[in-house]
């Protein structure tokens, strides 16, 4: 009974209700409700015939589960390259972004010379200037460079329009990494790569994950640079593919809905799995003490 009590003692009494804190919660219902109803919606199309598409209400439950929607999204998009090649894209831009913007952020964040200074105001001027605003010369360079319709160009343009961004978020992360432990692992006798990869970069875990998720979702969903560099179909990724369904002859909804839901998949999962070093990431700086 004792330490029951105890127990009682401990716990923090409940904040009360206040008018502010209910409108705030009716707000935040209301827009998780727009959020979701478009996914709900779509998710829905997916299970239906023609027929229900156009003659029932979007809200209508289908009479039964369509689940030739996704074969026919699967034989139509070609879907064992198209979702190979989006997942090789992504995996390998993301992976080498991680990489590259975490070395140049902790060489950036520890020298103070006016060379890296300079750096760091490159990069951020490339986040001002939207890569779609330069597709005419990038496509020119990639051509002359023999980079279009081809993997390790596609790969190579999502890095070079990610890195900018990339820097910057983990510059501005890297000075919540003590620079004490830096300087414990050089008298230990660790060289400079051995310092970055055993110390820095397990601390960076947050801001990579923040980074790989925003890069993934971009690189996943694009369709703009997908559509300009790559015309072999053996190269053409997932977005791309479903857009082939929205035609001015014929347009097969059913069929792209279901597609959509499943190229909503991974970066769904990716996100479950890594949103808790996402959301320290997103908020890092925010509360000091």
């Amino acid at each position: 009974m004792a330490f029951w009590k105890k127990k009682e003692k401990e716990q923090i009494p409940s904040a009360p209700y206040t008018k502010g804190t209910l409108l705030i919660q009716i707000f935040m219902t209301f827009a998780a409700v727009l959020f979701i109803a478009p996914i709900l919606i779509i998710l829905n199309y997916s299970f239906k015939t023609k027929k229900e598409l156009y003659l029932t209400s979007p809200l209508a439950l289908p009479s039964s589960l369509q689940f030739d929607n996704y074969k026919k999204a699967f034989d139509k998009l070609n879907l064992a390259t198209t979702f190979t090649n989006t997942l090789l894209y992504t995996a390998v831009s993301v992976l080498i972004l991680a990489l590259l913007c975490g070395i140049t952020a902790w060489a950036i964040a520890r020298c103070k010379a006016k060379f890296f200074r300079f750096c760091y105001v490159y990069f951020i001027i490339g986040i001002l200037i939207p890569y779609q605003a330069l597709f005419l010369p990038i496509y020119m360079i990639g051509y002359k460079l023999n980079l279009t319709n081809t993997r390790y160009g596609i790969i190579f343009m999502y890095v070079a329009t990610g890195i900018s961004f990339g820097v910057f978020l983990m510059t501005s992360f890297m000075s919540t990494v003590p620079i004490e432990l830096e300087e414990a692992a050089r008298i230990d006798g660790c060289s400079v790569f051995r310092t970055y990869f055993t110390v820095v970069m397990p601390l960076l875990k947050p801001a990579m994950a923040t980074l790989v998720i925003m890069q993934a979702f971009q690189i996943w969903n694009d369709y703009l640079l997908a559509s300009l560099y790559v015309s072999k179909k053996n190269l053409k990724t997932l977005t791309v593919a479903i857009q082939s369904l929205f035609s001015a002859q014929t347009s097969d909804y059913t069929t792209a809905m279901a597609a959509i839901v499943i190229s909503v998949l991974p970066v769904a999962i990716l996100f479950i799995s890594l949103q808790k070093y996402f959301i320290k990431g997103m908020t890092v700086g925010a509360v000091k003490g």
